[in-house]
């Protein structure tokens, strides 16, 4: 594996937190790839994170669409969210990563921050916007920026279009395991760390699919009923940080502690909050087939050795919550329209192909998931490369 084109670590002078930006390669000219917050972060995970876009821009390619691949890069700052000087280190970070962003890193939300705070910050410290290097590849700048931005103001059930493309992405994803191991949806159980964006996003496209939400978990603690819990319910009483009111809670529900969502009885777990939950320690009682990888990096690769060594198929998060980085592009490049009919169609379709191709690799090579993911970038990248040249 080469190391990143570019790795680097901001020290924030006023309060000496660290901020890091680590681009892997570069196609075209530009990377792609989340701004995340959150205390503890470190350069290395924000390494791995950026390898991951890469990886997630070549799965993406078609050379009949529009939206060309881009090469992976990620950005971190090591703060709490909620610490009230979070906004001005997230302002500063920006202004010292602004050289980067003008020309070769496009970036936006990750776990967090939301994009209204990544633009708002992003005005602030002087920036036209956080994915404008970009722009000039572009056949029609202004028309493709007023494209994304008629689908930023998209809602769905007064929910916006941009918080649950990925979740449709993730909840097809689960959807098309479902199918190809003849498993119905109706009595499938799933329990889902993280009630947040992505999260909160995936249960409820796998409600409306038919599927049972036995448990959610936030920083309080495990939600669960063994019945299904409700989802509309848990939804609407959750805060910005997608933690739930515990007053909308019925009599069938429990409070549990907050790995138990790890081991209650279901089919398919989702870590859809933070990087490394799941551990050669906690693996040990999850009895589930599936583990869905909605959130980055959330299984340790010792974890996942031991899983699949017993059964349990873990599908990677680098194609499984790819959905919403790739829907920015389809709309900005033009493959679809600023429609959320049009984008959950093209997404859904996106996403059951790759998860088909992927599962058929591993099936063929008689290896797990993430290998066979690894497999199919390998065998993309050469191709990009020649088409369209990348720095590394």
């Amino acid at each position: 594996m080469t190391a990143p084109l570019m790795s680097l670590t901001w020290t924030d002078h006023v309060t000496g937190r660290q901020g890091f930006l680590v681009v892997d390669r570069l196609v075209r000219g530009v990377s792609s790839g989340g701004l995340r917050m959150r205390p503890g972060c470190t350069l290395g995970e924000v390494a791995g994170l950026a390898r991951g876009m890469t990886m997630k821009e070549a799965l993406h390619y078609d050379p009949e669409g529009r939206y060309i691949p881009l090469g992976g890069a990620k950005g971190g700052i090591d703060c709490d969210p909620q610490d009230p000087a979070s906004y001005d280190i997230l302002v500063r970070y920006l202004r010292a990563m602004r050289p980067y962003i003008e020309s070769f890193w496009t970036t936006g939300e990750d776990l967090g921050l939301t994009q209204d705070l990544v633009d708002r910050a992003a005005a602030e410290a002087g920036l036209v916007s956080s994915i404008q290097a970009v722009y000039p590849l572009l056949d029609d700048e202004a028309t493709a920026r007023r494209r994304l931005a008629d689908a930023f103001a998209v809602e769905v059930d007064g929910i916006g279009l941009d918080e649950l493309v990925g979740g449709c992405g993730v909840a097809e994803s689960v959807l098309a395991a479902l199918d190809r191991a003849g498993v119905p949806y109706a009595g499938t159980r799933v329990a889902v760390q993280g009630l947040g964006t992505m999260g909160g996003a995936t249960a409820r496209f796998l409600t409306r699919a038919g599927l049972t939400i036995v448990a959610v978990a936030d920083i309080k603690g495990t939600i669960a009923n063994p019945a299904g819990l409700d989802i509309d319910a848990l939804l609407a009483a959750r805060d910005a940080y997608g933690t739930v009111d515990r007053s909308v809670l019925r009599p069938g529900d429990l409070e549990l502690p907050g790995e138990d969502w790890l081991s209650v009885g279901a089919e398919v777990l989702v870590p859809a909050a933070v990087s490394y939950a799941i551990d050669t320690t906690n693996q040990q009682g999850i009895t589930a087939r599936w583990i869905v990888e909605a959130a980055n990096m959330p299984v340790l690769p010792e974890a996942e050795e031991l899983l699949s060594a017993r059964g349990v198929t873990v599908l990677p998060d680098v194609v499984v919550n790819s959905g919403t980085n790739a829907w920015w592009w389809w709309t900005l490049f033009g493959d679809i329209g600023a429609d959320a009919d049009e984008a959950f169609a093209y997404t859904r379709r996106s996403m059951r192909a790759l998860i088909d191709l992927m599962l058929a690799r591993a099936e063929a090579d008689g290896t797990t998931p993430r290998a066979a993911a690894h497999a199919i970038v390998d065998d993309r990248l050469p191709v990009i490369a020649e088409r369209f040249g990348w720095y590394r």
